[in-house]
């Protein structure tokens, strides 16, 4: 494979995943330049780093708090992580914000069963999935701490 192809496709999963370039290389070295593969070999690994950081303290993080258009739904969810610096990404932030449409839409009863969901937006990741996917993308633990959906 050609280093045009090798850069082009290291810039098309740094753009979707948000990973450093030198291991999105490796990975593509690993998977002999097949894009698919090196996804999952990506993302196998990233659980692996999240599930590393599982102990980590979580002591900062976001409140983010969503009202459905007709005023009958209301949502707040609780996520958490290690540093302000982290809170305040606009990564961080997005993922509260879809967090609570999640919550608001599936009406899940616990941390564990949203946890389990597919996300609205994207059903072929699950609401774990994109927590361990910025979990590695920042190298600190993050967790979902609570949620309230309130309901007219």
């Amino acid at each position: 494979m050609d280093n045009k192809k090798i850069i082009e496709l290291v810039k098309k999963i740094r753009a979707e995943m948000g990973l450093g370039i030198m291991e999105i290389k490796s990975a593509l070295e690993e998977a002999n330049g097949d894009e698919t593969k090196a996804k999952q070999i990506l993302k196998e690994k990233g659980f692996k780093k999240a599930e590393s950081k599982a102990e980590r303290e979580t002591h900062q993080g976001r409140v983010a708090t969503y009202t459905h258009s007709t005023g009958k739904i209301g949502v707040m969810v609780e996520l958490l992580c290690e540093t302000d610096f982290v809170a305040k990404h606009e990564d961080f932030l997005a993922l509260t914000k879809d967090l609570c449409l999640q919550v608001a839409a599936m009406n899940p009863e616990t941390v564990e069963d949203l946890m389990k969901q597919e996300f609205i937006k994207d059903p072929s990741k699950t609401i774990d999935e994109m927590v361990k996917a910025l979990i590695s993308k920042f190298g600190e633990n993050m967790k979902i701490n609570r949620f309230a959906r309130f309901e007219i």
